[in-house]
């Protein structure tokens, strides 16, 4: 327990989780609001609710389901993936591509038959980002945040105490408070900036498989899953320790905006070719 002893907060820690919060919360409410005040006789809640319900589904319940059993879980299909960085980083990749690109296919297809407009495609695609980061990103921030505010007191026992640390979970929890500690206005602006660049992503690979859906184009379903394998494979690198976190952020970066050029393109194609029932 001698390392929490010596977890030193920051100075700068604190307000930066406080303002990473508040533009973890900013941001997919400013994406929803603004689309929908501009948009508002193309689009329809639904879509909004879909997005964030298909995210929950492919990503949050099924595919975390796979990933117990092939990287959670002891057994020789877990060994082997974890034992070799490019089984790894393969698999990630596939797994996310294919778990969320299909999940997007399906609900776009099979659900949503009504209002097929671009803007709620769009509008999927800001469901889907949003909930995102309001699920994943944003719990880890405020956990980020507590136990920042707690150990800035000094009394490491009382933290440990607050945070329901125990000698059990003590090697698990040290990771979280000791980035806690280290977190600063460079890491504020990483997590803006990645945020804002995942919910372009979203976005745009949302709008490639509506396309497909509604040009009944195969090819686009299988080039949204390999644009997001491309998307996730330096940060699956980063996270086995091949490569530095800057090149993960210009890597993210370039592929954006390809999907965003590929996207506008094909929403530019649509105007004509959507209208609201």
């Amino acid at each position: 327990m001698t390392e929490f002893a010596n977890v030193v907060i920051g100075k700068s820690s604190i307000p930066a989780l406080c303002v990473t919060v508040v533009l973890l919360i900013a941001i997919p409410a400013v994406f929803c609001i603004c689309w929908r005040v501009k948009h508002r006789a193309r689009t329809n809640l639904p879509y909004l609710l879909a997005g964030a319900a298909g995210f929950i589904l492919s990503a949050r319940v099924l595919e975390l389901g796979v990933h117990y059993v092939c990287i959670l879980a002891e057994n020789p299909v877990s060994r082997f993936i974890n034992a070799n960085t490019a089984v790894y980083v393969l698999y990630g990749t596939v797994t996310a591509g294919v778990f969320e690109e299909c999940g997007r296919h399906i609900v776009l297809k099979r659900i949503l038959k009504r209002n097929r407009t671009r803007e709620n495609a769009v509008f999927y695609g800001i469901g889907h980002g949003g909930i995102e980061i309001l699920t994943v990103l944003l719990p880890t921030m405020v956990t980020y945040l507590i136990a920042a505010i707690l150990f800035s007191g000094g009394n490491a026992e009382e933290a440990m105490d607050a945070l329901k640390i125990t000698e059990d979970t003590a090697a698990a929890a040290l990771p979280s408070v000791q980035a806690a500690a280290a977190f600063d206005w460079a890491a504020m602006a990483m997590n803006g900036t990645e945020r804002l660049l995942a919910m372009l992503v979203h976005v745009g690979l949302t709008v490639i498989v509506f396309y497909g859906v509604h040009n009944a184009k195969k090819g686009c379903l299988p080039l949204a899953i390999l644009l997001h394998m491309l998307v996730d494979t330096f940060p699956a690198l980063y996270q086995r320790g091949v490569i530095r976190l800057w090149t993960v952020e210009i890597w993210v970066a370039v592929w954006t905006a390809v999907i965003a050029c590929v996207a506008s393109g094909l929403y530019k194609t649509l105007k004509e070719q959507t209208e609201p029932n």
